[in-house]
């Protein structure tokens, strides 16, 4: 059981007194109060008294005039939950609760967007999530609007607007069809997050080669590789040739170099020459040496 509930059930029990409920000290909490706002608690009684007040990661007590309002100062209360507050005054005591809840002005997000790094062309594979939190670092739970822009160097921007739920709004956009670097920003109220998003060519599509006699080897060439997009696939992408023969195969892994690909390889005659990258596969050649 919390600090607080066991707190309030002892003042329970002093509340049910016969005693008790002959006194007139008493007083008047606020429901609810904003992380760092200023509000004041009414008091009934007499004479001297102190209100002790205690919360997540707070405790403070004032020695206060009974019968008139003990104001708090705005900033002094501010780590957002629920609080305890005791009135005494040495012989009778009064205990209630109330909660603070965190500021509804956001004053920083904390955006996470992935991957940071994906093909071009790509239906719903970027995710943006933000949680949004009050100048104390309060979570904001009450639901805000947040909206995310996604605006890449080729291709048509993108815009989606979100309501939070418990602090946290989340959403899913479109790589472009063009490679490059995209900025992705979420704006809540007056507060912004930008992250860069890299979109690159996707897998190779089409792949397509040819071979010529080169002496006793066969010279083997890729076109130049392309995604199904038309963007050039980056240099260094490994492109497999495979010559197989009465069943046996000879490979030979060679990485782009200016969008082809291309080696030197004995193939013997009536081989079948085939070509792929990855799980892309491309046509195929049955050998003949002419």
């Amino acid at each position: 059981m919390s600090l607080v509930r066991c707190l309030l059930l002892a003042g329970s029990a002093l509340v049910a007194s016969p005693f008790l409920l002959a006194q007139s000290l008493s007083m008047n909490l606020p429901a609810r109060v904003a992380a760092g706002s200023a509000f004041s608690v009414p008091t009934s009684g007499s004479g001297p008294g102190t209100l002790t007040i205690v919360g997540p990661g707070q405790a403070l007590r004032r020695n206060v005039q009974l019968g008139s309002a003990v104001a708090l100062a705005a900033g002094v209360l501010y780590n957002a939950g629920e609080y305890v507050a005791i009135l005494s005054d040495g012989s009778d005591s009064q205990i209630g609760l109330f909660e603070v809840t965190a500021a509804q002005q956001p004053s920083t997000l904390s955006f996470l967007a992935e991957p940071s790094r994906l093909p071009v062309d790509l239906q719903n594979g970027i995710s943006g999530t933000v949680y949004l939190f009050d100048v104390y670092h309060n979570l904001i739970v009450s639901p805000m609007p947040v909206s995310f822009d996604l605006s890449a160097s080729s291709g048509p921007s993108q815009t989606r607007t979100v309501t939070t739920r418990y602090g946290v709004g989340w959403t899913r956009m479109n790589s472009a069809p063009k490679e490059g670097s995209a900025h992705f920003v979420a704006h809540a109220g007056d507060v912004s997050s930008t992250r860069v998003i890299d979109e690159v060519p996707g897998d190779p599509c089409n792949l397509s080669m040819t071979a010529t006699p080169d002496g006793v080897k066969a010279k083997l060439q890729t076109a130049p590789v392309r995604d199904c997009s038309g963007n050039p696939v980056p240099d260094g992408t490994v492109v497999t040739f495979t010559a197989s023969y009465n069943g046996m195969q000879s490979t030979v892994d060679v990485p782009l170099k200016k969008d082809i690909a291309q080696v030197e390889m004995p193939v013997p005659h009536g081989a079948t020459i085939s070509v792929a990258s990855g799980v892309v596969a491309g046509n195929q050649i049955r050998w003949s040496g002419q």
